[in-house]
């Protein structure tokens, strides 16, 4: 795949950003050089290798998936500037 400067143009557009002319040239060698070494990533065999998280094999630690409220709640609700029936109170945004 190859970016020319329009391509650049374009991304910077949807991206809402500014690049002047001089740096859109830079940009082209830059893109299509990460999508030259992509390509090159492509060409190698990864039939047998098996998918990883972790360069070192660990086990992740794992807790019970238990539902609970926190236990504190008076906290939680002490940090409101405004609180009604132990909830937040909030104004009215739908009229």
């Amino acid at each position: 795949m190859a970016v020319d400067k329009a391509t650049v143009a374009n991304i910077a557009k949807l991206a809402r950003i500014r690049i002047p002319e001089a740096g859109q040239d830079a940009l082209v060698a830059e893109l299509n050089g990460i999508f030259a070494w992509i390509e090159q990533l492509s060409e190698l065999d990864t039939q047998d290798v098996e998918p990883m998280t972790s360069v070192v094999e660990i086990s992740l630690p794992q807790r019970d998936d238990k539902v609970s409220d926190g236990g504190c709640r008076e906290k939680v609700i002490g940090n409101a500037p405004e609180a009604a029936h132990g909830f937040f109170v909030v104004p009215k945004v739908v009229e």
